[in-house]
């Protein structure tokens, strides 16, 4: 039998080469760093983490929550490795962004199944089963043969990083330690503003020098990850609704709420860095430093990382894919990650997971069973595969994807209970039954390389 082809270890990557490894499935897992670097990885590790360092929030019966339940229902690698690494973020589940993206690099490097190639891949074979997870950083020579491939072009939009900045270089004078709305610890570092201090900031930051657009380049961002100056352009107050929003995160020195707040997450295990929670931008540098620094406490700020914006490369999913993330027209050929038009880490991983399944199964001689739709799986697949083709955007995973109830609702909290009450059914049957043997990873490890070798 021959192997899955799996193109990029990314967090999508990663997670398809460990479901096709843990159900007998050969794999050859490509991935071009350090052969060839991208302008926004900084290691050659598998599954970095590029912009923040947080898997969003693990507060039972939220959205991200239930896809990440399901996730690790189904044996996820990078779940179990996340849950590990992790760094205080109140209800959100971030971690060590080194520690994670190292530890995934070692499990994926020890499994006898799985054959890593460093090597970039320019030519798709129409014959060979293969899964495309190169990421929003797709390679020029790849892109082209997936547009070929796809028989249109590409989409694309921007995508964000936000600034590190070193611990030891804040100002915890002129900070205080919050939680918005005291929901969980008190782990993030709060920057407050007055409104002299915030119109200072708004003028300097409207007035700063942006990296200058090259001629491929159209800045078609993706929404919910503006940068701070396009936000900014919308007007003077867009800035306290959007990421430095006081709501909820009463200074404890004062007893009331800042004019505006800015907020530190940490960054990794040592607490010896923070990133500037939402403050990705498309300034040049030495305008990051001066702009930054006039938020109080980083006004001596050491940055380990300014923002960032990067190209993000994903296809016309509704008008491509199957629900079970196989080319309409070539089904041997999957697409997973961000590419194939979620947003998102945790989404990212989902869809790597899924298509690591469908995969195994069609090597296996099986056919591919898509998740049910009530599920936050089959909900997000079914928006890639199902959304309007001519105006396609990314989605990450939230509860208007997910069908309505059959009875209505009006407690909000009681609907979404009910929601992932349900869906968390429907994904057990999935497993149980949906698959076949190899939903039970476990009990059919060998299985399929025993058919291969009859």
């Amino acid at each position: 039998m021959s192997p899955v082809r799996i193109i990029g270890a990314g967090l999508a990557g990663s997670e398809a080469a460990w479901q096709c490894a843990r159900r007998g499935v050969l794999v050859e897992l490509w991935e071009m760093r350090p052969v060839r670097p991208t302008p926004a990885h900084q290691t050659d590790h598998f599954a970095e983490l590029v912009c923040s360092n947080s898997l969003k929030s693990d507060t039972e019966n939220t959205a991200p929550w239930l896809l990440k339940e399901e996730m690790r229902r189904a044996g996820s690698l990078l779940m179990e490795i996340a849950g590990v690494c992790v760094v205080p973020a109140g209800h959100a589940l971030a971690v060590d962004r080194v520690t994670f993206a190292r530890k995934v690099t070692e499990a994926i490097s020890r499994e006898p199944l799985i054959t890593i190639r460093r090597e970039e891949v320019t030519r798709i074979h129409e014959d060979e089963l293969t899964i495309i997870a190169t990421g929003p950083l797709t390679s020029d020579a790849l892109s082209q043969e997936i547009a070929h491939l796809s028989g249109s072009t590409h989409l694309y939009f921007h995508d964000s990083i936000s600034p590190i900045v070193e611990a030891d270089s804040i100002d915890m004078s002129k900070v205080y330690m919050a939680a918005r709305y005291d929901r969980g610890t008190a782990d993030y570092i709060n920057c407050p503003l007055t409104k002299e201090e915030y119109d200072h900031f708004y003028d300097a930051l409207l007035s700063a020098e942006s990296v200058e657009e090259r001629d491929w380049e159209k800045l078609n961002y993706f929404e919910s990850c503006l940068p701070i100056e396009e936000i900014a352009r919308r007007g003077r107050d867009t800035l306290r609704f959007g990421p430095m929003k006081p709501v909820g995160l009463k200074d404890p020195r004062t007893g009331r709420q800042p004019y505006a707040v800015v907020q530190l997450r940490q960054e990794n295990l040592r607490a010896d860095s923070y990133n500037l929670v939402g403050f990705q931008n498309h300034l040049k540098f030495g305008e990051q430093s001066r702009v930054l620094r006039l938020i109080p406490g980083l006004e001596n700020a050491r940055f380990l990382r300014y923002g960032q914006i990067h190209r993000n490369t994903y296809i016309n999913g509704p008008a491509l894919l199957r629900e079970t993330l196989q080319m309409k027209h070539h089904p041997r050929i999957f697409f997973a990650g961000q590419i194939c038009g979620v947003e998102g880490y945790v989404e990212s991983i989902a869809t790597g997971l899924m298509a690591g399944v469908h995969a195994a199964a069609l090597a296996c001689g099986s056919d591919p069973v898509a998740v049910p739709r009530a599920t936050a799986f089959g909900s997000l697949v079914h928006y890639v595969t199902h959304a309007g083709a001519d105006n396609f955007q990314p989605a990450n995973i939230t509860f208007d994807l997910l069908p309505p109830l059959e009875a209505r609702v009006r407690d909000r909290q009681q609907r979404r209970r009910l929601q992932c009450k349900l869906a968390l059914e429907e994904f057990q049957g999935w497993l149980d039954v949906g698959t076949g043997a190899l939903a039970r990873p476990g009990r059919a490890k060998l299985g399929c390389r025993r058919r291969a070798n009859l």
